[in-house]
C-alpha cells in the first residue's frame, strides 16, 4: 500500500507539478513545445532514410525534426530558444528498431511506445531479479516492480519516450542470458543495446575481458556480439555509405549546443576535477574486473562487478539524465538482496547505506508532500516547488556506487584470503 502510495505521488507530481510547470515557464519565455517525445527524431529520420533516402543527419532534415518535436524549427536570433538542437545523434542502426513504425502515423507510434515503454520498465525487474538468482516473495517482486515504475528516472523516461528504457531492458535481458548460460544470445541483445553506445560500452569491455579469460567455454558471447555488430554496421554503410563520419559529426555537435554535456561528477564539481575523479574510477573499475574475471556468471561476485560497470557508468558517461539512473537497478537490488548481512561489516558500510536509502527515498516524501500539499495550497504555489523532489538526484548514483563497490571490495578482498590461507598451509605442510 505504501509503495502504491509513493508510487502515485510520483506520477502525480510529474503530471500536475512539474509538467504544468515547464508550460508556464516556456510560455512565459517564448519557447516552443510540441510533442516533446525523444523517440520523435530517431523515428523521422528513420522514415526519411528508409523511405525517401534522405539523410538523417543533414540540416533539412534536423530542421524537419524541430518542427514536430518543438512545434517550429528553432531560430538562433531567440534567444530564449532551446539549445538542443534534436538531430539524429544516433548510430545510423537504430532504424532497424524502427523500421517496422515508419509507415504509420506518429500519434499512434507515440501511443504504442509509451505503453512498450512501460512494459520493458515492469518486465525489467524480474529479468534482473532472475539474473541475480534472487527468489524474493511474490510480494516483495510486486513492491519492487510498484517502486520501479513509480520513481522518477521511469516515470521522465516514460513520459518523454526515451530509448534508454530500451537500453536498460537489453541489458537486464543480456544479464539474465548470461546466467542461464544463453551466451551467443546476450552477446546478439547487448549489440542490439548499443542504439546508445556511451550507455552500453563499459559493460561489453568487461563482459568480452570475461569471455577471454574463460575463451572455451564464452566463446559464444563474442561471436553473438561481434557478429551482430558486424552485421548492423555492415547494413548501416549499406543505406548511409559514411555515416560514421556524419555520426561522429553530431556527436561533436550536440556536444557543443549543450555546452559539453559533461558527467554528473563535472556538475558537481568542476570540469577538470570531474574528468580527473572520473579516470579514478575507471582505473579501480578496470582493477576490479581484472581480478574478478575469472568468476562464473550468476556468482555473487560477477553480479557485483556487472553492478558496479553500470553505476560507473552513470556516474562517469557525459550524461546526467534521471532516466539513465534505470542502471542503477542490479546495484539497488542486491544492497536490498544483501542488506542484512551487509549491515553487519562495518560501521562505512552502515553508513553508506544509510545515505543510499535517505538520497533514494527523498523524491518519493517530496513528491508525496507535493501531493498533499495540493489539496489545500493553490496549484500555482506548489508549481514553485517543482525542483524539490529533484535535490539528491544527482547524488543517487554516487551513493549507489560507493555502497556498491563497498561491498565488491569487501569480497575482494576476503575471497584472497582463504587462498593465502590454504597456500600458506601448504608451504608449512612441505
Amino acid at each position: 500500500m505504501i509503495a502504491l502510495l509513493l508510487a502515485a505521488s510520483m506520477w502525480f507530481y510529474v503530471q500536475y507539478v512539474l509538467v504544468p510547470y515547464q508550460r508556464a515557464d516556456a510560455a512565459a519565455h517564448g519557447r516552443p513545445r510540441g510533442n516533446l517525445s525523444d523517440v520523435y527524431p530517431r523515428w523521422l529520420g528513420a522514415r526519411e532514410l528508409l523511405l525517401h533516402h534522405r539523410d538523417p543527419y543533414g540540416g533539412d532534415v534536423t530542421r524537419e525534426i524541430q518542427a514536430g518535436y518543438y512545434g517550429r524549427p528553432l531560430e538562433p536570433a531567440r534567444h530564449d530558444d532551446p539549445k538542443d538542437q534534436q538531430g539524429f545523434a544516433y548510430p545510423v542502426y537504430v532504424v532497424f528498431l524502427l523500421a517496422p513504425t515508419v509507415m504509420l502515423p506518429f500519434s499512434v507510434v507515440q501511443a504504442g511506445f509509451r505503453w512498450l515503454l512501460l512494459i520493458i520498465t515492469i518486465a525489467t525487474v524480474p529479468l534482473w531479479l532472475r539474473a541475480l538468482r534472487w527468489r524474493p516473495s511474490a510480494t516483495t517482486t510486486a513492491i519492487l516492480i510498484i517502486l520501479t515504475i513509480g520513481s522518477f528516472p521511469a516515470v521522465q523516461g516514460i513520459k518523454l519516450q526515451q530509448l534508454s528504457l530500451v537500453v536498460s531492458g537489453f541489458i537486464a535481458l543480456c544479464a539474465l542470458l548470461l546466467t542461464s548460460g544463453h551466451f551467443l544470445l546476450a552477446g546478439i541483445v547487448l549489440a542490439l543495446a548499443t542504439i546508445k553506445p556511451q550507455l552500453v560500452w563499459p559493460l561489453a569491455a568487461w563482459l568480452i575481458l570475461w569471455t577471454i579469460s574463460d575463451w572455451r567455454r564464452r566463446q559464444g558471447f563474442f561471436w553473438g556480439f561481434a557478429l551482430t555488430m558486424a552485421a548492423v554496421l555492415g547494413g548501416s554503410e549499406y543505406l548511409l555509405p559514411g555515416w560514421l563520419t556524419k555520426f561522429r559529426q553530431a556527436i561533436t555537435a550536440y556536444r557543443q549546443y549543450t555546452g559539453g554535456a559533461g558527467s554528473l561528477l563535472d556538475v558537481l564539481v568542476t570540469t577538470g576535477w570531474g574528468r580527473a575523479i572520473s579516470g579514478l574510477i575507471l582505473l579501480a573499475l578496470a582493477v576490479v574486473c581484472w581480478r574478478l574475471r575469472r568468476e562464473p556468471a550468476g556468482t555473487t561476485a560477477f553480479s557485483l562487478a556487472t553492478a558496479v560497470v553500470l553505476a560507473a557508468t552513470v556516474v562517469v558517461v557525459p550524461m546526467v539524465a534521471p532516466y539513465n539512473q534505470l542502471l542503477l537497478l542490479p546495484a539497488v537490488f542486491l544492497l536490498v538482496q544483501q542488506a542484512r548481512s551487509s549491515w553487519n561489516r562495518s560501521r562505512i558500510t552502515r553508513l553508506a547505506y544509510v545515505v543510499s536509502g535517505l538520497l533514494a527515498l527523498w523524491p518519493w516524501l517530496a513528491t508525496l508532500c507535493l501531493s498533499l500539499a495540493g489539496l489545500i495550497v493553490p496549484a500555482k504555489v506548489v508549481q514553485q516547488a517543482w525542483a524539490l523532489p529533484l535535490y539528491t538526484s544527482l547524488g543517487i548514483p554516487l551513493a549507489v556506487l560507493g555502497a556498491t563497490a563497498l561491498m565488491l571490495t569487501d569480497f575482494v578482498s576476503f575471497r584472497s584470503i582463504p587462498r593465502r590461507a590454504v597456500q600458506e598451509r601448504a608451504r608449512q605442510s612441505t
